[in-house]
């Protein structure tokens, strides 16, 4: 019996990390045109488990975070990482790279405002050359 539990243990101690690493989902919320020809809006709800990453990328437009829960670690390219708590809000301009991360014990998650151009890809993965 103790080997049974010993198993178990040993089972739950190594998914751990695999628990950690959970993928980043995005809810869309809504899609609108707006007033300016060519440019639509779209808002999301993005989540990303304990220890996830949203790796580097761009927006063909501006991105306005707003921190819904959690804890999230942010990093423009150029700039050093910022951390936000629920309540504060993050500006990330057009084309300019971005990832995020959850170095917390528990979810982080945020409303994500999109201003884009219109029928363009949302997100564009990116490679960030460190050594520059």
């Amino acid at each position: 019996m103790s080997n049974f539990f010993g198993a178990i243990v040993a089972a739950t101690l190594l998914a751990s990390p695999a628990l950690a690493a959970q993928p980043v989902t995005r809810t869309d919320l809504q899609r609108h045109d707006l007033s300016i020809p060519g440019r639509e809006t779209i808002q999301a709800r993005i989540d990303i488990a304990p220890g996830a990453e949203a790796p580097w990328h761009r927006h063909p437009g501006e991105e306005v975070i707003y921190v819904l829960e959690g804890v999230l670690e942010y990093q423009l390219e150029g700039k050093s990482p910022v951390t936000l708590k629920a309540g504060d809000v993050l500006f990330v301009p057009a084309g300019v790279a971005h990832k995020a991360r959850n170095p917390g014990a528990a979810n982080g998650a945020e409303l994500a405002t999109y201003i884009v151009e219109k029928g363009k890809t949302l997100v564009e993965p990116v490679h960030v050359d460190h050594a520059k």
